[in-house]
């Protein structure tokens, strides 16, 4: 992951905000504060980029779940596609890696909230091995009506008691589609 890859970022982001509820975003972060986003989370948690000859084709990222210290073993999770990509394997390949390297870093589970209807993210994350925990009902409100949003979770460890999560210092942060 690298900060230069903001702008792609940026710009894969962009219609899924504008045009959809698959963010419950209103207006589209620019570049520079998608750059300051990708320096907040990677302090702290993987980001991962899917790359072909320099073009970013997905991202994938975690997050803390929630504030108070107790949820520190938890990430909610987040995975984007380029649209021209879609349905290619590139969403799945990104964020099986994310999951992977989330493991790796001490994360005990993974949560990811789906805006509703959206069956290609339930079909993703289905085969990424989360299951359905519950529907949030009415949650968000965008594009002139009201959405539901399902709550899905996986399991990433099973340590007990859990070592603290930490950033492994020798883990590399880029995952690359093979052409």
């Amino acid at each position: 992951m690298s900060i230069e890859d903001a702008d792609q970022i940026a710009a894969i982001y962009d219609p899924l905000v504008r045009e959809t509820a698959v963010s419950f975003e209103l207006d589209p972060p620019s570049p520079t504060e998608m750059a300051d986003r990708i320096r907040s989370v990677t302090s702290a948690h993987p980001w991962l980029v899917s790359e072909e000859n320099g073009v970013v084709l997905a991202y994938a990222y975690a997050t803390s779940f929630r504030g108070r210290p107790a949820y520190r073993w938890s990430v909610e999770t987040t995975v984007y596609v380029r649209e021209e990509h879609r349905g290619r394997g590139v969403g799945g390949q990104v964020y099986r890696g994310l999951l992977d390297l989330s493991a790796l870093w001490g994360f005990a589970n993974a949560f990811a909230g789906i805006a509703l209807p959206n069956p290609g993210s339930e079909a993703l994350h289905a085969s990424m091995g989360f299951t359905s925990i519950g529907i949030f009902p009415r949650a968000g409100h965008k594009l002139g009506e009201w959405h539901d949003v399902g709550w899905w979770h996986r399991p990433l460890a099973s340590s007990d008691p859990p070592r603290e999560p930490a950033r492994p210092p020798d883990v590399q942060i880029r995952a690359l589609l093979q052409s």
